[in-house]
């Protein structure tokens, strides 16, 4: 890397772990933007990371989400300690700007040092992240915050990426949406460590959070002979974000569940998180590579020939491998 860059990446960084929350800021501007000084910065500061809790909180829209992690971070205050919040809005598929609402319902912490929220626009990504989240994740956890909230974009049946990402991960539903089938059928009961019934002040909150117990209680275990990965059994709780009911509670399973993870499963977690960063990172520059000036035509006409169905995607593949490969 140029000397320059790596100048700049030291200084950014440096400042960011020094609590400058402005240079913060910069940092992950430079990390959504993919620049060389974001990978120069993630270089420096990866071997400092890896301490913090990653809490991912997913949900379809309506779930209270946004109001849900505001609660979070008033009782995680309350306590001590600090916060940060990634929280990631869809992106308009024509122009690939969002509205980053979440700093709209956060507004009353913009003044707390110890909180820091950071809006990303997903970007066309599917999974309902930023493809960048886990990189910002990183930073934030060397910058020395012990609690980092994740909120995915929460558009639908996609929501499971998240779990590959964080630690734990917090599945909302609301009372009578007719979402714990949508929650089956996303997957997304199996990859909740939490789930949690928002909006408990609604009628029907305690008969869903029955029925999604239900839905938990009849995953009954196997044979013991049968040795694959059993589906996870959440816990099930009810909340009032609005009011702050049951958020004690939702913080005190957060707790816990860290505290598990660290007697037992937490390295499967994390060489999971690390496949999935090092899989990303691998596919960006292989894209990069095909797109680069020397490969970009011969990329071109390979993706006409398919659009023409003149080829089969399958030997599109192989051909822009091998020519990847003959570098």
């Amino acid at each position: 890397m140029e000397v320059d860059v790596v100048a700049r990446a030291t200084t950014l960084s440096d400042a960011a772990v020094s609590g400058d929350r402005l240079a913060l800021s910069r940092l992950l501007t430079t990390v959504e933007n993919r620049t060389p000084i974001a990978e120069a910065a993630l270089r420096r500061l990866y071997p400092s990371a890896g301490r913090a809790h990653l809490v991912g909180i997913t949900g379809p829209p309506g779930s209270g989400k946004s109001t849900l992690v505001a609660a979070l971070i008033a009782e995680v205050r309350a306590a001590g300690r600090p916060v940060a919040v990634i929280a990631v809005d869809p992106s308009s598929p024509i122009t690939g700007g969002a509205l980053l609402g979440d700093r709209v319902r956060m507004q009353a912490y913009a003044g707390d040092d110890d909180v820091f929220i950071r809006s990303m626009a997903s970007r066309g990504h599917a999974g309902g992240l930023a493809s960048t989240s886990t990189a910002a994740a990183s930073v934030l956890d060397a910058a020395g915050f012990d609690l980092i909230l994740i909120e995915t974009v929460g558009t639908g049946q996609s929501e499971v990426e998240v779990a590959a990402t964080a630690d734990t991960t917090v599945v909302l539903e609301a009372p009578e949406m007719g979402d714990e089938v949508q929650a089956i059928k996303a997957g997304l009961l199996e990859v909740a460590d939490l789930v949690v019934v928002n909006k408990g002040d609604k009628p029907g909150a305690q008969r869903t959070a029955a029925q999604l117990r239900a839905m938990l209680v009849a995953s009954a275990p196997r044979d013991p002979a049968d040795t694959r990965p059993r589906p996870k059994r959440p816990e099930v709780l009810i909340t009032t974000a609005a009011t702050g009911a049951g958020v004690p509670e939702l913080l005190l399973a957060l707790d816990r569940h860290r505290a598990a993870a660290a007697d037992g499963g937490e390295v499967e977690a994390r060489l999971v998180r690390a496949e999935t960063q090092v899989w990303a990172i691998v596919a960006d520059r292989f894209r990069a590579r095909l797109h680069d000036p020397a490969h970009a035509a011969s990329t071109a006409a390979v993706l006409e020939e398919v659009a023409r169905h003149r080829l089969d995607p399958f030997a599109a593949a192989d051909r822009l491998l091998s020519e990847i490969e003959a570098d």
